[in-house]
């Protein structure tokens, strides 16, 4: 296990999320990707997922709790339309996946709950796979990148991570 992946396995122990390996809600406390399950590379990714990246970039976060709404503005700067929802609507809606080997630079990953925040539990959380394993998200301190294995593990305590392209319309 690399080092980042203890260091929050001890912290989500620490704070009563993790026991052992296995988060309080029954789901795995670190989530490895596999060997040939491993998503797109940034080097691999069409031009409009890379602007759609270059669009994240140059999206400020909207404020605390507001993820979704990051997520969406990124979206629209790209003139494709714009796609509304909380974080939970979306992963409902738009993210069918769960095999890492499936995720393409530009899609939302998401999840419908975890413990983070107030309205976490009932809202999930978001953000955007940037390519080369690491996630874009919005926090309460502003947009961040983040290891795709550290996010999937940390923001999937008590829900499967998802993925899947927004508004179902494929950038690659």
């Amino acid at each position: 296990m690399r080092e980042e992946a203890k260091k929050l396995l001890e912290s989500l122990q620490r704070r009563g999320l993790v026991v052992g390996e296995t988060s309080k809600w029954g789901y795995p406390a670190i989530r490895r990707i596999e060997a040939g399950h491993e998503p797109q590379r940034t080097m691999d990714a069409t031009p409009l997922q890379k602007r759609f990246i270059a669009c994240a970039h140059g999206t400020p976060s909207p404020g605390a709790d507001l993820c979704a709404s990051w997520v969406e503005q990124s979206f629209s700067r790209l003139g494709l339309g714009v796609v509304l929802g909380n974080a939970r609507e979306l992963c409902d809606w738009y993210c069918p996946h769960t095999d890492t080997a499936q995720l393409k630079v530009g899609m939302i990953v998401a999840t419908t709950a975890h413990p983070f925040t107030a309205h976490g539990p009932h809202l999930g959380h978001i953000g955007i796979y940037i390519g080369d394993g690491l996630v874009m998200d919005s926090v309460s301190d502003g947009v961040r990148k983040v290891p795709l294995d550290l996010w999937l593990s940390a923001y999937g305590l008590m829900s499967d991570p998802r993925w899947g392209w927004l508004g179902s319309i494929g950038l690659g």
